[in-house]
């Protein structure tokens, strides 16, 4: 049995206290949870009201339920080895809410599995404002018992949790499509906005008109208005971050094209990539509502 935390409820672990990870990790005090938090930029990161611990192997050792929130496959992987190396653990069930990809969430279940330990796909969306709000969409997948045993963390983490498939890789799926509908909304609507600026329209004024016709986006109600209009470049993703998920997302295609899934060469997503690969070298870790600019040409 784990450690009973607050009301008899197991101690959550967390690892990963990034601008996300530490909201998350925040949630979870807030509703209720004990919670016992690592990451290797220090203990500052420890939100108020978790504990901090030394290490991975730490964390799996005092928690049933560990949340991972991590930048990639590779880091998930390394903290699921150390997860599935700890002897004595308590960790049962290991909640993966990083943009990984799904050959590397199939890879982590498969690696856990063999520990005897479940793996829920759990990637999230909405941001870090989103996160802090409790707004943000945490798309899950996994068997059902691991999902039913998560449950009351995923909870925790957001208001706005949904299943989205049996096993471990469908939740990244979903993740990839949205973000990559994401970027080629916010890449289109930067075009469309600097060729109207350009001839002569009021910024303010086309996005007025476009959120109430049929041009109306996730850019031209949230990004634009709040970000590029104002000035203020601060939503909280990494361009880098975008480029990479753009780029997992064209190599699931890929995988699925190899084995005969796709009926389509798709088109729109490697000029997308390309784009964002591009803005991603000119101005590493620029928050990605700058494409405005990079896109504009100044």
């Amino acid at each position: 049995m784990a450690d009973a935390g607050s009301g008899g409820r197991p101690v959550v672990g967390f690892v990963g206290l990034g601008s996300m990870g530490g909201a998350l990790a925040a949630n979870l005090v807030t509703a209720g949870h004990e919670v016992v938090a690592f990451d290797p930029a220090g203990p500052e990161r420890v939100p108020s009201g978790a504990a901090g611990a030394g290490g991975v192997a730490e964390v799996a050792g005092r928690a049933e339920v560990v949340v991972l929130s991590l930048p990639d496959g590779a880091a998930s992987h390394q903290v699921a080895e150390r997860i599935a190396g700890r002897s004595p653990r308590r960790v049962t069930r290991v909640v993966d809410t990083s943009t990984i990809g799904v050959a590397a969430a199939r890879q982590v279940a498969a690696l856990l599995a063999g520990a005897g330990i479940g793996y829920v796909d759990a990637p999230v969306s909405g941001g870090v404002a989103g996160a802090r709000a409790r707004t943000i969409a945490v798309m899950f997948a996994g068997s059902d018992d691991d999902c039913a045993a998560v449950g009351p963390v995923l909870a925790g983490l957001s208001d706005r949790c949904r299943r989205v498939g049996a096993r471990p890789g469908l939740a990244q799926a979903l993740k990839l499509a949205n973000n990559f509908l994401s970027a080629t909304a916010l890449i289109a609507t930067s075009e469309a906005v600097a060729f109207g600026t350009a001839a002569g329209l009021d910024m303010a004024t086309m996005l007025e008109v476009l959120n109430a016709a049929s041009g109306q986006n996730t850019a031209t109600s949230d990004k634009f208005p709040h970000h590029v209009l104002t000035g203020r470049y601060a939503a909280g993703f990494a361009n880098t971050l975008m480029a990479k998920d753009v780029a997992l997302y064209l190599e699931a295609v890929g995988e699925l094209e190899a084995v005969g899934e796709v009926g389509r060469t798709p088109v729109v997503a490697p000029v997308t990539a390309r784009l964002w690969k591009q803005f991603a070298a000119a101005e590493a870790g620029a928050d990605f509502t700058r494409i405005y600019p990079f896109v504009r040409g100044g």
